[in-house]
């Protein structure tokens, strides 16, 4: 059996716990062979105060898959996160179009925003072009907010399952197959996700002890170990359970480190990680 292999596009942060820093090891943890292209390079993530660096490159996108094309590379997953500018979204496209393999699977995750608003350094009319990326995917992963302005939908803090159904329904509309929805909450005490088989219609969740405690990176957690997990064979749904509950050790793991607020220890979970998916493999 060929060992799958999954491209991943999103930026480089050089410190905090996100994006490709966080991608690789995760997903190499799960046993997979992973390609990148850097989307942009950041000194820090979007979160640091004010002075982090940040390099477009958009530029590099289009020559790195012409050098793939002639190697004849192909990929069984592409899986993209945060995206350096617009543009980006038509050249990941074209990059979609000649290295994804037959039956291959195009994991979205949009990271943009949270909390009510999006990222510093994004413009207002982001999301659409996110949007037009979400619609060519096999799954996306937003959170609440992404899916909102993804959608022209009302931001609330608070919610019912009417509203998340509404919202779901909403984001199978921009053409994708499935959608995991996370920051999924009904009762105070709990916070999970909502995974969503558009065809069919058909919501299910999953749910985890809300921590006392927000960290940043955490959506990039979530999206690697959602995409090892699937990589190695796992159904969607296990796959974003076992995504929910690694990112919930991860959170756990750093709850006693004040000083650790740019991201999580996700590296202390990650036997846990390939424990689990080894398990449900065998």
């Amino acid at each position: 059996m060929k060992d799958p292999k999954v491209l991943t596009v999103q930026d480089l942060s050089c410190y905090g716990q996100c994006s490709l820093t966080v991608a690789l090891p995760i997903i190499s943890a799960c046993g997979i062979e992973t390609a990148v292209i850097p989307t942009a390079v950041l000194s820090t993530h979007t979160a640091f105060k004010a002075g982090w660096t940040f390099r477009d490159l958009t530029d590099d996108i289009a020559p790195i898959s012409d050098h793939w094309l002639k190697e004849g590379l192909k990929f069984d997953c592409v899986y993209t996160g945060y995206l350096g500018s617009p543009r980006q979204v038509d050249l990941i496209l074209m990059t979609i179009e000649r290295h994804l393999a037959d039956k291959g699977v195009v994991v979205v995750d949009p990271a943009m925003a949270d909390g009510g608003k999006l990222y510093a350094g994004f413009a207002p009319d982001f999301p659409s072009h996110m949007a037009r990326l979400c619609g060519s995917a096999d799954i996306i992963l937003p959170n609440i907010t992404e899916a909102c302005l993804m959608t022209d939908t009302e931001y609330r803090a608070e919610f019912d399952e009417a509203y998340v159904l509404d919202l779901l329904r909403k984001l199978a509309k921009l053409g994708c197959r499935n959608v995991v929805l996370t920051g999924v909450s009904f009762d105070p005490s709990k916070l999970g996700v909502a995974v969503y088989d558009c065809a069919a219609d058909s919501a299910r969740y999953y749910f985890n002890d809300k921590l006392a405690r927000m960290s940043h990176g955490t959506g990039d957690v979530y999206a690697s170990s959602f995409v090892g997990a699937l990589m190695r064979g796992m159904s969607i749904y296990d796959s974003a359970a076992l995504a929910a509950d690694y990112t919930v050790e991860s959170i756990k793991l750093t709850m006693d480190d004040d000083s650790h607020w740019y991201g999580v220890k996700f590296e202390k979970a990650l036997p846990m990680l390939a424990h689990r998916i080894s398990s449900a493999s065998n």
